[in-house]
Parts: C-alpha cells; sequence; structure tokens
C-alpha cells in the first residue's frame, strides 16, 4: 500500500473509531454506568444458596453464568451495579476525553467518578484501595466482595495519578473539579501504602519481590506484581520517593528473569498458572515499559523487545483477530481487543507497524463486535457467541482504547477525521 492511500485508509479507520466511540458512550451514558459482570454471579441469591458454602461450587456456577450465551442475570436477581474497577477506567477514559473536548459535562463526569471512588475505597486498610462488587471465587482463593485486589487499586490510583496531571498542568482554564477530601495525588499515593504494607511480598532474591494478589492470599501472578510496579512508578515520578522506585524497581526484575526464552511470561508461578494468554501479556508489556520509562532505566529494553515480539507475531491473526492463546484463537474476547489497542499504542515509538496494527485489531473489533445498539460483546466461541453487554470487562476497556485511538490522533495530528466520502482517491 502506497502512503496516500495508507493515509486514506488510516483516516476511514479514525472515523470510524469516532463513530464507534460515539456510539459506546451513548449506551454507557443511558446506563448511567451501571451493568453486569462475569464474575457477578454470587450476587445472585438463589446461586448463594446453591453453592453449599463451597468454594468450587461457587466457581463452577460462576463459570457457567459468564459463559451461557443468554443473561439468566435477571431471572436469577443480579441487579447491574458500580463496578470500582469499571468506575476508574471512566475515570481514565473522560481525562482524556475532557483533554480533547475542554468540555464542561466531561469534567463533571470527571469530578463524579473521583468522589465515587473516594467514597467508595475499602476500609480497615493501610492505604486507600478498592475490590470488587461481587463474591470472586477463583481457582486459588475466595476474594469475599469488597476484598480489594492490587489489579482494581493500581488501575483506579493510576487513573488518580493521571487526574493529579490534568488538574496540576493548567488545563482547566480556571474550572476547578469539586472533589472534596485528599487530593488526587493523595490518594494515589496512599494507594500505595495499600500495595506495600497490606500485600504478601514474596522475595527470592534481594533485588527482586513479586506482589501478592490480595491481602488474602500468596498467589504469584506476573501481570498483577507489575501493575502495582506500574502505581508505584508513577507515584515516583510525582514526589521523588526513593523507597517507591525502589520497589518497583524489584518487582520489575522478579518478572524479567521469569521470561521464558520466546519472549513469553505464563500468567504466574504455581503448576496450574502456567498459561500464556494475550491480554494479561498485554499488561506486562504495558507496565514493565511505563515502570521503564518512569524510573529511566533501559535495563528492561532487551526483555521488552522480545517479549513485545513474541506477543505480536504469536497472538493476532492476520485480519486483526486477536488471539485468546498462542495456539488457539478460541474464544475471541473483547478485553483482548480493548487491551491490544492499548499496548500497540504503547510501543509506537520502537514498532513502525504499532499504530496500523492497533487501527487494525480496533477495526476487527469494531466489525464483528460492535452491537448496533452500541455496546461490545463478551466472546465468540467456536460454535456461538456470547452478546452480554458486560459493563466492566467489555464496555470501561473497549472504551478506554477507542478513546486513547482518538487521543493518538489529536496528539499526531497528523491525519484529519473527515468524511468518508470526502476522501478522495485520487
Amino acid at each position: 500500500m502506497n502512503s496516500a492511500s495508507s493515509r486514506v485508509a488510516r483516516a476511514g479507520d479514525l472515523n470510524d473509531v469516532a463513530s464507534a466511540a460515539r456510539r459506546l458512550d451513548v449506551w454507557i451514558e443511558e446506563q448511567d454506568f451501571r451493568g453486569w459482570d462475569p464474575h457477578d454471579a454470587l450476587n445472585s441469591p438463589v446461586l448463594r444458596r446453591l453453592t453449599l458454602g463451597s468454594r468450587i461450587g461457587g466457581v463452577l456456577w460462576l463459570q457457567l453464568l459468564k459463559r451461557f450465551p443468554i443473561n439468566l442475570r435477571p431471572l436469577l436477581r443480579v441487579d447491574k451495579g458500580y463496578n470500582p474497577k469499571g468506575m476508574g477506567l471512566f475515570l481514565a477514559s473522560y481525562i482524556r476525553k475532557y483533554r480533547m473536548t475542554r468540555d464542561q459535562v466531561d469534567l463533571e463526569r470527571i469530578d463524579s467518578f473521583a468522589k465515587w471512588l473516594v467514597e467508595h475505597a475499602e476500609q480497615g486498610y493501610s492505604g486507600t484501595c478498592w475490590g470488587y462488587n461481587f463474591d470472586w471465587p477463583n481457582r486459588a482463593f475466595f476474594a469475599p466482595a469488597g476484598t480489594p485486589t492490587v489489579v482494581n487499586t493500581s488501575f483506579i490510583a493510576l487513573a488518580f495519578v493521571d487526574l493529579h496531571r490534568l488538574l496540576n498542568n493548567d488545563e482547566l482554564g480556571g474550572a476547578q473539579p469539586s472533589v472534596s477530601g485528599p487530593t488526587a495525588l493523595e490518594t494515589a499515593r496512599s494507594s500505595c501504602d495499600f500495595i506495600l504494607r497490606d500485600l504478601h511480598a514474596l522475595k527470592p532474591a534481594a533485588d527482586e519481590l513479586c506482589f501478592s494478589y490480595t491481602p488474602l492470599d500468596r498467589r504469584l501472578v506476573h501481570n498483577a506484581s507489575m501493575l502495582a510496579a506500574w502505581l508505584l512508578a508513577a507515584v515516583f515520578r510525582e514526589t521523588g520517593e526513593s523507597r517507591l522506585a525502589d520497589a518497583a524497581l524489584a518487582a520489575a526484575r522478579y518478572t524479567l528473569r521469569r521470561q521464558r526464552p520466546d519472549g513469553s511470561w505464563p500468567y504466574g508461578d504455581a503448576a496450574n498458572d502456567q498459561w500464556v494468554d494475550n491480554f494479561h501479556t498485554g499488561f506486562v508489556l504495558v507496565a514493565l515499559k511505563r515502570v521503564a520509562d518512569y524510573l529511566r532505566t533501559d535495563e528492561f529494553d532487551e526483555s521488552l523487545l522480545c517479549g513485545y515480539g513474541f506477543w505480536k507475531h504469536n497472538m493476532f491473526l492476520a485480519a486483526g483477530t486477536p488471539k485468546y492463546f498462542p495456539h488457539k484463537a478460541s474464544p475471541v474476547d473483547v478485553h483482548s481487543i480493548a487491551q491490544a489497542v492499548l499496548t500497540f499504542l504503547e510501543f509506537q515509538d520502537s514498532d513502525p507497524e504499532a499504530v496500523d496494527w492497533a487501527l487494525r485489531v480496533c477495526r476487527w473489533g469494531i466489525q464483528n463486535m460492535q452491537d448496533p445498539k452500541g455496546y461490545f460483546h463478551y466472546q465468540i466461541h467456536r460454535l456461538y457467541r456470547v452478546r452480554i453487554p458486560y459493563m466492566r470487562w467489555g464496555q470501561a476497556w473497549m472504551q478506554r482504547a477507542l478513546t486513547e485511538i482518538m487521543w493518538w490522533s489529536a496528539q499526531s495530528r497528523t491525519i484529519a477525521l473527515i468524511p468518508e466520502n470526502a476522501l478522495c482517491l485520487d
């Protein structure tokens, strides 16, 4: 494809992204940001009784409900709810939107999300932290509703770092959100205390550590520990506290030294956590890159390029379809689409094909998984499709990805968003 046709194709993709983003935004806002989740089965009083108090029973009902193509939640009395992680993703997306639009409505939403998150932080821990709005039985442990997780806390606190930067970069034109209580940076810094004081940390070497998923378990999961490292490094850049940088570097080294020769990382260190999948690998790659950037180190460069190369060449089909596993495409998961877009955009400085791949994957997702109503379907299996509009898992992440592409377009200023019927192919 020559450069002129490439620019036309990219402009067309961006128009499609803008249209898809508008339709998704409208649907999300009509739902008032509330929805169901793939893991909310035990919010059903019926299924809670049927588990007979067994974690394994809870896992079985959870897996059945999230894989079933028909949404049984209304029948099982599972109400739509506000998911803290989803609200954190919305906060991050609307900060991006406000930077592009300077729309007062977007600023009001930022204010609303930040207030809600501060008010709904879990109590009784060393720092500000967040869990899920449902009981979460999984293969390793049982986390009652409200149990704070390092994944939720890190993503939400990173959104507060973004809010801090917005508030301190003279981008508000005199407007100010009315969030009361701690400042955005104080909230993010407090979340670092949760990570450092309340989570378990394995230290196999003096310069390594791996954070647990929750205060309740000792499971060693690479993407979860690396998200903690990302937050610690991000807050270090704002506060200059060396102990935050030291912990972030130690967590990064733990994961780097367990990279496989082919460039991949297993989900975790346990014998039953040895699988490799698309979006968790994306989390590790983006977190490692951000830690390297914030700590201004080139120690990770070789591992990052090797890991990115493995992910790019093993996790996608030529048309942009994201595979779930290196050896198996099914199920195609909306989360893999969203994280692929974010990961490719993160590596645009080292891969000249990265933006085109981000657009390719996004185009595939819009064409194959966006419902006419505006939301995105959950999964495509070999023989069936799950169309359930999971708010946190699908809609919040796809909004985050679509918004990031629009932000890239606004920042690059290389292609104007113009109607497709105005594009000239001459």
